[in-house]
């Protein structure tokens, strides 16, 4: 299948701090890959300039073979990248249905929103249990739910996933990192930023593990998992 998205020798800087450092990094279609590292590392970064909202000092971003460096964001996601942010960004006032077809804003084709909708409602039964709710007041586990779905929305090939599981119960976590499984069997490719690294890796494909904006290891899921030194280091003591 090839790699849908590949980035190559990326530099990104704010003022005199450099926070990528040439990176390399390849996705393969069809694939989850989690970025992994500690705070500061340049994982949001990452996710932040491959969707165009932070600028790119020098490198290339291919989508599809095609370099998307300095395309505006709105551009970036109608190609077909989605985004669900850290923080998750529900939009005060709105319902849950609301906040999901605004998502849907830039597809023009009535029959194919509503079978997103379908889609999401199937992956997350909650939101459509609670569509008329306002959706500043579900909990936090729901409104990680609706971010995904939110983006679902827009039907992306590529969903850019950041730090799902935060601040969530181990129970939720757990039901976030099965409906990002089932995306992926959809066909749709992950990109995931995870701190809850041994979580993300028993769903993920293959994984970077970033460091002060470095690509420190790499390997597929199991090899990181079954890797004592990077258990110990990144991943926090085997239990």
């Amino acid at each position: 299948m090839g790699n849908i998205l590949e980035i190559k020798n990326l530099i990104v800087e704010y003022g005199a701090i450099r926070a990528l450092k040439g990176v390399d990094i390849q996705i393969p279609e069809g694939n989850i890959v989690v970025i992994l590292g500690a705070n500061g590392a340049g994982k949001t970064t990452m996710l932040r300039t491959i969707s165009g909202i932070t600028k790119v000092a020098s490198g290339e971003i291919l989508y599809r073979g095609n370099n998307i460096v300095g395309k505006e964001p709105h551009k970036i996601a109608k190609m077909g990248i989605g985004q669900s942010p850290e923080g998750r960004h529900i939009m005060a006032g709105l319902t849950t249905g609301e906040n999901l077809m605004v998502g849907a804003s830039a597809i023009k084709s009535k029959a194919e929103i509503k079978a997103n909708l379908e889609k999401v409602h199937e992956l997350f039964p909650l939101l459509a249990e609670r569509k008329n709710q306002q959706a500043t007041t579900l909990s936090g586990g729901e409104q990680q739910m609706l971010a995904i779905g939110r983006a679902l929305m827009m039907s992306p090939k590529v969903l850019l996933l950041d730090e799902p599981s935060l601040g969530l119960a181990p129970l939720i976590i757990k039901s976030i990192f099965e409906a990002v499984k089932a995306i992926a069997q959809s066909g749709v490719t992950v990109l995931m930023v995870e701190q809850n690294a041994r979580q993300s890796l028993l769903i993920a494909d293959y994984a970077y593990v970033l460091e002060l904006g470095n690509v420190k290891s790499q390997g597929t899921a199991q090899e990181l998992l079954a890797d004592d030194e990077l258990i110990s280091a990144y991943l926090g003591k085997k239990k």
